[in-house]
């Protein structure tokens, strides 16, 4: 019914008179988002797949429509993400469906399939498409250099499936940099909360799984924590193409061996997998660029594991 209700206006939202998305649009598709995590996640149903961009054709370009406006990308999430935080609010998900597919789309969605959440990163996702429209803010991918399938440099109303992997790779990485840079004391205090003595929490718990906003950090591990992020900021924000990345790895592996004493080197590795668990999107980034800092905090919890 909503395929048909899209499939009878002229363009590709809800009403005709306007060019743009109007209020009914955005209310629905934060319901839409949700269902595609959920089908994927708990039945292994991809609803952006081929096979039902055939079926459901006007949602399809519909939701091709919202992912080419910079603005969707201010407020959409990712799978990941949906998964942990519907079930406080919906209830509980139950595995059904497609099994294969749906074991598949967990270990994407989760990370836990050697691929998504690791280096080295495809140029796009198996499951979630990234560059259906701007994968990160114009302004980034101005400062880039880096121009839509349209031609056009940092433009929206386009996609950027054909930019070069190398250069979008590097833009992303450098914005999760950003990012972890530009805040840097704070989250490696939120991180060292998965210390052996952080995490402690006199308050009643919440029904999210992943959230504890009054947890407490382990306090004598801050300090190598913050060492740790440093070192990953280092390798996200390397510049000049996949020589400098990888000369940038190699150096925070040597320093992560070299800086974080053997005794600390699990709390602090746990701290950081506390830290890339609650990566969230888009509160602190674009999916674009929160799995590259998933991927760098697994790569840097390898060396000190």
């Amino acid at each position: 019914r909503v395929d048909n209700a899209l499939a009878s206006t002229k363009g590709p939202w809800f009403f005709d008179w306007a060019d743009h998305p109007t209020m009914i649009d955005f209310i629905y598709v934060s319901h839409v988002e949700r269902m595609l995590a959920s089908a994927a996640f708990w039945k292994g149903l991809d609803l952006r797949s081929d096979k039902y961009q055939q079926q459901f054709p006007a949602l399809n370009a519909w939701l091709d429509a919202f992912e080419k406006r910079e603005c969707y990308l201010a407020f959409k999430s990712d799978y990941y993400t949906h998964v942990k935080d519907i079930p406080p609010q919906y209830g509980p998900g139950y595995d059904g469906g497609f099994e294969d597919e749906r074991l598949l789309f967990q270990k994407n969605i989760s990370g836990k399939d050697g691929k998504s959440w690791s280096l080295p990163l495809s140029f796009d996702d198996d499951v979630q498409p990234l560059y259906k429209g701007p994968p990160l803010p114009l302004c980034a991918l101005k400062a880039a250099g880096i121009s839509g399938d349209n031609g056009e440099l940092a433009s929206e109303g386009t996609s950027y499936e054909k930019a070069d992997p190398q250069q979008m790779a590097e833009a992303c990485r450098q914005m999760a940099g950003w990012k972890l840079a530009s805040n840097g004391a704070a989250v490696a205090k939120f991180a060292a909360r998965g210390g052996p003595k952080g995490s402690r929490n006199p308050r009643k718990g919440f029904g999210a799984e992943l959230a504890d906003p009054y947890a407490q950090s382990d306090e004598k591990l801050i300090p190598s924590v913050e060492t740790a992020l440093k070192s990953v900021c280092v390798a996200l924000l390397a510049q000049g193409g996949p020589s400098s990345h990888d000369t940038a790895l190699n150096e925070m592996k040597e320093n992560l061996q070299t800086q974080i004493s053997k005794d600390q080197s699990r709390d602090v590795a746990s701290s950081l997998a506390y830290l890339r668990d609650r990566v969230g999107v888009p509160r602190d980034l674009p999916l674009a660029s929160a799995r590259q800092l998933r991927a760098h905090l697994n790569a840097a919890i390898d060396v000190l594991h």
